[in-house]
């Protein structure tokens, strides 16, 4: 059963709810990516046209809900960019221990199914490794969030089949930081045990979340308003910690939208920190 062309009425409608529930605002001439995201849900529940599957919804909140992770769930990999994983292991960590906290917190925004966190904290125990007694088991809490719950089931077993765990991450690493499962591999030991994940929506407060000394937000920012932007940028601001560092997507600044943070420039990239 083939959904039929959206409309301009219900693409205007649906940008509408897409805003007003995520945050994410679509472009003027982005039909053809609800249309390929929504294409197969539409089909599973046999629906044709764009407008029954905006009615359904309204009553639907299962339906709903799997409308926003067709709409807000990307492709992800290990180690994505190297930079922001790199500059963990040899300048942020040794930074924070400076200071000799006795835990150091990491948030990892928009985290999808995990790899972003997991890799995270594959770099925690690289740096332990390398530099022992720096470190205990629970010195590092990493946290990721998402706002759909499918994805972040996912995150949470921790297991990826054979193509999800070989996107980015290199064999030694599998080999290291994995075990061979009947279902796929699965994340080991202290790796599994410093990340925990919590359902967030961007839009909702942050309080509950407590404070952060290092918070990565990466090629989030990009699918938000500008006054949204700016919203989310202060109260990210204050989760972090006295002289925190925010970690953003190679492509993101902040220069337009906030002014609490210095850039922080190192080998071929930028970071922020947030000012005394």
């Amino acid at each position: 059963m083939a959904a039929e062309a959206i409309t301009t009425e219900d693409y205007k409608a649906f940008r509408v709810f897409l805003e007003d529930a995520s945050g994410i605002v679509l472009g003027d001439n982005k039909q053809y990516l609800v249309t390929s995201r929504l294409t197969r849900l539409m089909s599973d529940n046999e629906i044709i046209t764009f407008g029954s599957l905006m009615g359904r919804m309204k009553s639907d909140q299962r339906l709903r809900q799997r409308i926003m992770d067709a709409m807000t769930t990307n492709e992800t990999s290990w180690f994505r960019d190297s930079y922001p994983f790199d500059i963990l292991k040899e300048k942020l960590l040794p930074e924070i221990l400076k200071k000799q906290k006795p835990t150091i917190r990491i948030w990892s925004a928009a985290c999808s199914t995990g790899q972003e966190p997991y890799s995270l904290s594959m770099m925690v125990q690289e740096y332990q490794q390398s530099n022992p007694g720096s470190l205990t088991t629970d010195s590092v809490q990493i946290i990721g969030t998402d706002i759909s719950p499918r994805v972040l089931g996912i995150a949470r077993s921790g297991c990826y089949e054979g193509v999800a765990v070989s996107r980015g991450l290199a064999p030694e690493r599998q080999k290291r930081f994995f075990r061979e499962t009947p279902d796929g591999w699965s994340v080991q030991g202290d790796i599994q045990k410093r990340v925990s994940f919590r359902e967030l929506n961007l839009m909702q407060n942050y309080a509950l979340m407590g404070r952060f000394d290092i918070i990565y937000c990466r090629n989030v920012l990009i699918y938000f308003s500008t006054d949204l932007k700016r919203d989310i940028l202060a109260r990210m601001s204050k989760c972090l910690n006295p002289d925190g560092y925010l970690v953003l997507g190679g492509s993101e600044s902040i220069s337009n939208y906030s002014d609490e943070f210095n850039l922080i420039r190192w080998k071929n990239g930028v970071i922020y920190q947030l000012k005394s």
